[in-house]
């Protein structure tokens, strides 16, 4: 492999809350515009707008996961958390589906590889967590366009075998 390879997991959410909050403060400067002297119209507009600046201001800060391999090194990076695997030590990957979906990686030798929690817990994981909205057809092309076969997980070595 000569180039990078990039894949950016969509983020449904954060493009709802954000829009959401503009919507909340349209809707509260409205109010507040139809009846400046109205108290109800000014409590409630109020309220709206300072919900809808949070509720923005809380998707601003939401982070995409975002995978790159080139030819030194597989990246994952979501906001300030990033894991760096030198791109010869990865032997294949799964991927947990789910309402998130999450990437597994496996060594040369195929035993899972643990990674630190996203969140700075304690806890490791043996995946990466990315994004329901991201097909597991979109992260076979990803992996594949990057040379990472899958894991084999039949009992069998492969192929198809005749049983009678």
């Amino acid at each position: 492999m000569t180039e990078r390879v990039r894949l950016v997991c969509p983020l449904g959410r954060k493009h709802a809350e954000l829009w959401g909050g503009a919507a909340l403060v349209a809707a509260g400067a409205v109010l507040v515009a139809l009846d400046p002297a109205g108290w109800l119209n000014l409590t409630f507009g109020i309220i709206l707008l300072l919900g809808g600046a949070a509720l923005a201001w809380h998707g601003s800060r939401m982070h995409q996961p975002v995978l790159e391999i080139d030819t030194d090194e597989f990246r994952y990076t979501r906001g300030r958390y990033v894991v760096r695997i030198p791109f010869g030590e990865i032997g294949s990957y799964y991927v947990l589906r789910g309402r998130t979906r999450s990437l597994g990686l496996c060594d040369v030798t195929g035993r899972p590889r643990n990674f630190p929690s996203v969140a700075g817990r304690r806890a490791s994981r043996p995946y990466l967590p990315l994004t329901g909205m991201v097909s597991p057809a979109r992260i076979d092309a990803f992996m594949s366009a990057a040379g990472v076969p899958p894991r084999d997980r039949s009992l069998t070595s492969g192929g198809s075998s005749d049983r009678s």
